[in-house]
């Protein structure tokens, strides 16, 4: 217990630290000093900048990560998988893939873009779950199907951006998860859903350690075992889907976060819920600063980070994965 506390109180201090680190670093560097008399005490032209710019990039960096990792560890649950990724498996691509043609060529329906993305994203989970059942359902064949399904899908996004015309800035942007120029607006639009969404998650924690036993005996306490993997799924579509429609395509935040948690907090998704959320918030943030900074005054997407770093992490993964092998 002592260490999970423990990796709770750094993860929330390194969270602290990076937030700010964040807020001072970029085109324009101010004092820690001048940043809070600026947000609390009087007004300051330079933080005011500061705050309508970066503040929105750097919160919606926080929300999605930890959006992503409470969704990677919902469906990991779900599916018995531990190579489950809402980007890898294609639910990201197909509620982006709504989500691009709203902007490309519905721009009027944009406030109704993250519901569109929730149904996208849920006709992509209906879609890997129907190609992948044969006698059951095999975790490699889910991983398969999903990589088929999200290559389908980000082919259609791309295309999509390429004839939105006036629109297609819009869509691009999307599909490379820039995050630079978001607004609160943005933050708005994505901080409602992700709060329900991550909510909902805790209190269901319970309920995903009971996936981890066989369908009898889930079924022997009572529990409808098909309304319960349904339910956890809806959860981890909306978390996944609505990311997609503000952030877009974001990978391996899902896959890499909860095996960081796993080995700090274990298994037990009451903590590791709410852990693989701070853990993931922290991570997308250092992604979105690390892709700000490192190459000033070019910046790189987070999307393009994350992919760099979970790149080689989902091939050890899969070379030390029994379920993948099989075994």
């Amino acid at each position: 217990m002592k260490k999970k506390i423990f990796s709770f109180i750094i993860v929330a201090f390194m969270l602290f630290v990076l937030f700010f680190y964040s807020a001072n670093h970029g085109g324009i560097k101010i004092s820690y000093e001048q940043l809070f008399h600026g947000l609390f005490i009087e007004y300051d032209s330079t933080v005011n900048i500061i705050y309508d710019q970066r503040f929105p990039r750097m919160i919606i960096a926080i929300l999605s990560g930890a959006s992503l990792a409470v969704s990677g560890v919902l469906f990991q649950a779900v599916l018995k998988n531990p190579l489950a990724d809402p980007g890898i498996i294609g639910i990201t691509s197909c509620a982006e893939c709504v989500t691009a043609i709203v902007a490309a060529l519905f721009p009027g329906l944009y406030l109704f873009s993250p519901l569109l993305a929730f149904s996208g994203g849920m006709c992509g989970c209906v879609l890997v779950y129907t190609l992948s059942y044969k006698n059951g359902f095999s975790p490699l064949r889910i991983i398969l199907v999903g990589i088929a399904v999200n290559a389908t899908f980000s082919g259609l996004t791309s295309a999509c951006a390429s004839i939105g015309g006036q629109n297609y800035e819009s869509a691009s942007e999307m599909l490379r998860a820039n995050i630079s120029l978001k607004t609160w607006n943005d933050v708005e639009m994505l901080v409602l859903y992700v709060v329900i969404g991550l909510i909902v998650s805790i209190f269901i924690g319970k309920k995903c350690n009971l996936l981890s036993l066989e369908d009898k005996a889930i079924r022997g306490l009572g529990i409808n075992v098909t309304i319960l993997r349904l339910f956890v799924s809806i959860v981890a579509v909306l978390l996944a889907s609505i990311n997609a429609a503000v952030v877009g395509t974001v990978s391996f935040v899902g896959l890499i976060v909860p095996h960081i948690g796993r080995l700090l907090v274990g298994n037990d998704h009451r903590i590791l819920i709410p852990f693989s959320a701070l853990c993931g918030a922290f991570t997308m943030l250092a992604a979105d600063t690390a892709g700000r900074l490192l190459w000033y005054p070019y910046e790189i997407s987070p999307a393009v980070v994350m992919a760099v770093v979970g790149g080689p992490f989902f091939i050890i993964l899969l070379k030390r994965s029994d379920m993948v092998s099989g075994k």
